[in-house]
Order: C-alpha cells, then sequence, then structure tokens
C-alpha cells in the first residue's frame, strides 16, 4: 500500500506476467474493460465528492443538504440501478447503486432515460456519440453524488437526410 495525500491506495494483483490475466474471468468484467475502451471526454467527480464529505463530516454541512435526493432517483436506484460493494459515506449501513442516465441531441425519446451496463454497449454501437451520466445513490440515506460523466459513441457524424430535403423530394 501507498500513500496519496492522506488515503492509502491498494495496488491491484500482480500478475506473473503483466500482460497475462486470469484464465477465469467473468461477463461482466469483460465487458466493463470492453465499455471503458470506448469512452471517451471522462470526468470523475471524486474531488467534489472528498470536499463535500469533508464538509459534512466538518460541521459546515448539514446532513440533510446532502441527503435529499428525489424520490425518483431513489425510485430509479431501486428498480434499474446497479449495485456497487461500496458502503454510504453517510450512513454507512447500505451499500450505494448507481444510477445511469444518458442524454444526447440523436437519442429522441431515449434522452434522459435510465441505461444499464449492457445497453450502454448496443446504445454506443448505434449512435454517433452521447453523454453518460452516473449517479451513485444510497437508498437509505438518500445520499446522491455525481459519480462520473463521459461520451459514448461511433464518434461517427450520422448521414441522415434532414426533414427539409425529405420535404422537397
Amino acid at each position: 500500500m501507498r500513500s496519496v495525500i492522506g488515503t492509502q491506495v491498494r495496488r491491484g494483483p500482480s500478475w506473473p506476467n503483466p500482460g497475462q490475466r486470469p484464465a477465469r474471468d467473468s461477463a461482466q468484467a469483460r465487458f466493463r474493460r470492453n465499455l471503458s475502451g470506448m469512452r471517451r471526454s471522462v470526468v470523475d467527480y471524486g474531488l467534489a465528492r472528498r470536499a463535500t464529505l469533508a464538509s459534512v463530516f466538518s460541521g459546515r454541512t448539514t446532513v440533510t443538504d446532502v441527503c435529499d435526493a428525489h424520490p425518483y432517483l431513489l425510485r430509479a436506484a431501486k428498480f434499474h440501478g446497479e449495485p456497487t460493494d461500496r458502503a454510504c459515506p453517510i450512513c454507512r449501513k447500505a451499500k450505494l447503486t448507481h444510477v445511469t442516465y444518458v442524454y444526447g441531441d440523436e437519442l429522441g425519446r431515449y434522452e434522459g432515460r435510465v441505461k444499464q451496463a449492457p445497453e450502454l454497449a448496443e446504445m454506443a454501437a448505434e449512435y454517433a456519440e452521447f453523454q453518460v451520466y452516473v449517479v451513485e445513490v444510497c437508498q437509505s440515506c438518500a445520499w446522491n453524488h455525481l459519480a462520473s460523466s463521459y461520451v459514448l459513441g461511433t464518434g461517427e457524424p450520422q448521414t441522415r437526410r434532414s426533414r427539409r430535403a425529405r420535404a422537397g423530394d
């Protein structure tokens, strides 16, 4: 372990050969690696999260100010969220849930909807570009914080004709 600004960071397992992976690899882990290769413009909000938690623990911000998840967000976490292994930093009772929202001009009626990891991979192959926001939510105390955002998609502009061009045909 090494110390980074007052926190301890654990290094991952060291394999005998750097390029070698374990023989048994879960489908979920393979999918996560494939999806991470498609991500662009990744923004991690970990520093903002740490600042918010430091403000709560020092008493400058109340718990009720940060545990204010909207009922729709809590419902999305309950029915469409992806559970994590991380405990809630506020109540420390429940595990956090990640809720993933997608936004983009090409998405049409799917804009602003909650999507899960397998759906994101399909959408990344279908659409040129869309923004993904991952929110961490505690269903017990209503803690919520934006965890990360990134861009997915093929990166190629879609070749669709405009309405004006179709109307003239």
